[in-house]
């Protein structure tokens, strides 16, 4: 039939992951590491269907996980930093610092990014030299001076897509170490933290806390892990006030890609996310069989 990736294993991933394998597919999880999402954080849950007594949230994602892999579910922790297609157009893949993982469907579910940063020029120039995402606008600054706004992977991802383009690629870590031992060469690492974003129309510089100016055409937004929107943006998945859009059967207006869960806004409840990650899962195994 075919492959299903998910990204996330959290309810809404592993309600996927289950309703894809039973449908026949191959499926493989990938996750941040346990105990990284909302559920594995929260300290009690209950009033849940099934639970006569309260259990913690990392307990409740243990046994969802342990009944996921006695169906043959794989499960796979790492770090993404790019969604793409597959060199066939049909396909994709994910990439890692260390790996790339193909599948014929994507299921994202990694939860709701909730990783922000609240500057003066961030919102007001959104499209107008601030981006989200440097393999699409890469193109749109050749020659001209850019920066990263992060210090994690996924940062210095974006920086290496920019060098090819940019004259010249700042990563800002607004004060924090970069987390890789090696900078790529051309890229000119800034410890300063950032106060604020300046121009008229566009963006024309960026301005430190201690008071220096630095010009600049064009920021891109790249803090901690690449989330479920950071992804998604990627591939040209549309977005509905910042979460993901999908149909009632979890479809995106990419096809071959579906979403379930907080990425998609709306009420961020387990019972909620368990029901879009079925149907999201349903809705792969539907488009994998229409492919075949």
């Amino acid at each position: 039939m075919g492959k299903v990736m998910v990204l996330g294993a959290g309810p809404a991933g592993v309600s996927a992951a289950l309703y894809a394998r039973r449908g026949g597919a191959e499926v493989m999880v990938i996750h941040k590491g346990l105990k990284s999402g909302a559920l594995g954080k929260a300290e009690l849950i209950e009033n849940y269907y099934g639970l006569e007594t309260p259990v913690s949230g990392a307990e409740l994602e243990r046994r969802g996980i342990e009944g996921a892999r006695a169906l043959g579910v794989e499960f796979v922790e790492d770090e993404l930093v790019e969604l793409a297609y597959g060199d066939d157009f049909k396909s994709f893949k994910a990439k890692s610092p260390q790996a790339e993982y193909t599948a014929d469907a994507v299921i994202i579910a990694a939860g709701a990014s909730r990783k922000t940063v609240s500057l003066p020029g961030i919102k007001e120039f959104e499209g107008h030299g601030v981006s989200y995402c440097a393999t699409c606008d890469a193109f749109f600054y050749r020659g001209r001076i850019v920066a990263v706004l992060g210090a994690g992977e996924y940062a210095l991802h974006e920086a290496e897509a920019l060098l090819p383009h940019a004259a010249k690629v700042y990563l800002f870590t607004n004060g924090e170490e970069p987390e890789a031992e090696k900078i790529p060469a051309g890229v000119e690492v800034c410890r300063e933290r950032l106060a604020s974003l300046q121009g008229g129309d566009r963006v024309e510089k960026a301005v430190f806390e201690g008071g220096r100016e630095l010009p600049l055409d064009g920021l891109f937004i790249a803090l901690g892990t690449a989330g479920s929107t950071e992804l998604a943006r990627k591939m040209g998945v549309m977005l509905e006030n910042g979460s993901l859009k999908a149909d009632e059967h979890g479809a995106t207006n990419v096809p071959g890609i579906f979403a379930a869960g907080d990425c998609t806004g709306g009420l961020l409840q387990i019972a909620k996310a368990v029901y879009q990650g079925a149907e999201a899962g349903l809705g792969a195994v539907k488009y994998l069989r229409g492919k075949s």
